[in-house]
């Protein structure tokens, strides 16, 4: 792995906890259906990286298409807020392992995959 890519991972929240995480971020809006507190072994959960309400409901509507979710999905990343939330990300990153959680039932076509790449730059 060079200098240059960050070391971050992407799981499922409902997915046991491993040795080998790191720093363990929520990173959906909603807290995960049916998963406890007390056993997530969540570090940090900052909703400001997270997709707007109303972009996540396009999405997972009829019209939604992921080459324009990611597209808008970034647009909102780049606002004040959530570029500041993903700064702080990255330099978690930037000290060791991250491991993003999402409740995402396809974490490869959703919010999760597009803020990993984001981060692993």
């Amino acid at each position: 792995m060079s200098k240059h890519q960050r070391d971050v991972r992407l799981r499922r929240a409902y997915d046991p906890p491993s040795q080998d995480d790191g720093t363990r971020v929520l990173i959906d809006r909603l807290w995960p259906r049916g998963l406890r507190k007390d056993e997530a072994h969540v570090d940090d959960w900052p909703k400001e990286v997270t997709p707007s309400p109303e972009l996540r409901r396009w999405f997972h509507g009829p019209d939604g298409d992921f080459g324009e979710f990611r597209e808008r999905y970034l647009a909102e990343l780049s606002a004040p807020g959530p570029a500041a939330a993903l700064d702080a990300l990255r330099q978690r990153a930037d000290s060791g392992r991250l491991t993003l959680l999402t409740a995402a039932k396809d974490p490869a076509h959703s919010h999760a995959a597009v803020l990993a790449e984001l981060l692993r730059r």
